[in-house]
């Protein structure tokens, strides 16, 4: 079984959209344990990307590929993950997560809400480009505890911010936990907006929403 999850990981790491596919489709078939094909295999083609990336081994229109392979391998499990109960019959909590007004940046985004739906909560993922609005509207229609809310430019992170203030403009801050994340964001920032959580990984982040929904 160690074989399959290789594979996936080798495909996200070509960027290979076809063969995850393949190797997905195989998962399925085989009733392979879904949340083990997205953790052992997915997830650590687009961690070990994303670390070549940074040292310089990969280049960008690589790690874009490797997210759209992940991306579609994604769509195909988590109906699964659902269905099966994987996720331990009821979910834990139910999260919205996107990326705010501005940022089009969504591997990040992708491999967070991965591991979140791995570990058992519900994800609502709106996309990228998402105005506060958006994030309310999902929440408030889905009944999510938590708004995951990422920016990876610096000129975007001023919507996180945005967020938090809508939510107290409809005297609905303390209904919800916000939890931000993304390349230039801080704790120190999150202290500064009024965010309930930061996340520099999305370990981290999976490890916060456990904290926050049994708060």
């Amino acid at each position: 079984m160690s074989d399959i999850f290789e594979n996936l990981k080798e495909a996200i790491l070509d960027g290979d959209e076809d063969l995850v596919v393949e190797y997905v489709q195989q998962v399925i078939d085989e009733k392979i344990d879904p949340v083990a094909a997205i953790q052992n295999g997915l997830i650590k083609g687009i961690e070990e990307l994303g670390a070549r990336w940074k040292a310089g081994e990969a280049f960008l229109p690589d790690v874009m590929m490797g997210a759209d392979a992940l991306k579609t391998g994604l769509e195909m499990l988590d109906p699964i993950v659902a269905e099966s109960g994987a996720t331990g019959g009821e979910a834990k909590g139910k999260i919205v997560i996107g990326q705010v007004a501005g940022d089009i940046h969504d591997i990040g985004k992708n491999i967070v809400g991965a591991l979140m739906t791995a570990a058992g909560y519900k994800v609502y993922d709106i996309g990228i480009d998402q105005p506060a609005e958006s994030f309310l509207a999902k929440a408030e229609e889905v009944g999510a505890q938590i708004i995951a809310a990422g920016a990876l430019l610096t000129t975007t992170m001023a919507a996180q911010k945005a967020i938090v203030d809508y939510l107290k403009t409809k005297n609905l801050r303390e209904k919800y936990k916000v939890m931000i994340g993304g390349g230039p964001t801080s704790q120190a920032f999150a202290n500064e907006i009024g965010a309930d959580a930061w996340a520099e990984t999305a370990d981290e982040a999976v490890a916060l929403c456990d904290k926050l929904v049994t708060k």
